[in-house]
């Protein structure tokens, strides 16, 4: 396997790596993160007419990107970043949309916000157990139910929802005007929604939903543990720095065995998660493509909880405080093991060869 970046992924990376660090500093992300709308408009479109949606899409649909690797070199910059602009949602839209056959123009240009509204409370994962009903009325189609915790649903125009409508899952789009939507900020920065459906209009996309949805959240997946080793890496960045230039006893901490040991092994640690993401962005889109997504967010879920917590233990009480960077990039690693899956359930997907 070729681990090298193309010439234009490569550009796109130092492109992007260099725009968020010059436009969208740790400080002014935490200044937006956290409060309506949970992200920043402006610089959501300057990086929408940068052409970061772009790559997110194939170049048969108007983008010029859309592969395992494109979203991978797009998320892992957004998770050196820290970056709480809702991408994800744009990914999963995307995907969906275009297996519609629907036009993602406006999706691509920013300036229309889509999201997924897919999870509910007790259907938080798996789609046969999702209790959204739509049903045929007036030459249309009602939808009935509630979708829980949408990744970008708090800025959503237009909502993809997922609904059972005669026996099979299908894919539906509802316009946010038309149902009841409660935004709230994430722990971590960003934002989400809970979407209250009553009898709420809905046109069909898409009847039998279940493939594409599948795919998709692979590609959510892909994207996601992406973004884990680009947090991964700033994260141990920072602790290496701090161990060079923390004193104690008189010299710095990092001459210490067992810190050294340890930084080591988060290393060790934070390579294989590199390679098993490098695996799953090849096997996007392939026949192999579930099972390997499982096996990295099973891995990632686990080696990102581990550098989250050996980062802050290593830093001391000062990883702790608002102030410290580190503190947020370790609340992402935490929190990022509950998207599209946690750990446990991948590792179950694994062991039991279910590759949805």
């Amino acid at each position: 396997m070729d681990f090298d970046l193309t010439d234009d992924r490569q550009m796109l990376s130092e492109t992007l790596r260099r725009y968020l660090a010059e436009s969208y500093p740790v400080p002014h992300r935490n200044a937006v993160a956290y409060e309506a709308p949970f992200h920043d408009p402006a610089q959501w479109q300057a990086l929408a007419d940068l052409g970061v949606i772009g790559a997110l899409v194939p170049e048969a649909a108007g983008g010029f990107g859309g592969a395992g690797f494109d979203i991978s070199v797009v998320f892992e910059e957004l998770g050196r970043g820290l970056c709480p602009e809702p991408f994800l949602g744009a990914l999963l839209a995307a995907r969906l949309m275009l297996a519609a056959g629907e036009d993602v123009s406006e999706l691509m240009a920013g300036t229309t916000h889509y999201a997924l509204a897919s999870a509910e409370i007790d259907a938080p994962y798996a789609a046969d157990l999702i209790a959204t009903e739509a049903r045929a009325e007036g030459g249309g189609w009602r939808l009935t139910g509630r979708k829980s915790a949408v990744y970008g649903g708090q800025v959503a125009a237009r909502f993809l929802v997922t609904a059972k409508a005669e026996g099979r899952l299908a894919l539906f789009e509802v316009p946010a005007a038309a149902a009841t939507v409660a935004g709230y900020g994430m722990i971590d920065g960003g934002g989400a929604t809970e979407l209250v459906l009553d009898r709420t209009p809905g046109r069909l996309m898409l009847e039998d939903a279940s493939e594409a949805l599948a795919a998709a959240e692979q590609a959510g997946i892909v994207a996601l543990c992406a973004e884990a080793v680009g947090l991964m890496d700033v994260s141990h960045a920072m602790l290496l720095d701090y161990l060079r230039t923390r004193t104690q006893f008189g010299r710095p901490i990092g001459q210490f065995q067992a810190l050294q040991h340890r930084a080591v092994d988060m290393l060790t640690e934070i390579e294989q998660a590199r390679s098993i993401t490098i695996a799953a962005a090849a096997a996007l889109d392939g026949p192999d493509a579930g099972r390997m997504a499982a096996m990295a967010k099973s891995l990632i879920g686990r080696v990102a909880r581990q550098v989250a917590e050996e980062t802050v233990q290593m830093h001391g009480g000062i990883a702790m405080t608002w102030e410290a960077p580190v503190s947020h990039y370790a609340k992402r690693l935490v929190m990022l093991d509950a998207q599209l899956g946690d750990t446990d359930l991948h590792l179950a997907r694994v062991m039991t060869g279910y590759a949805a």
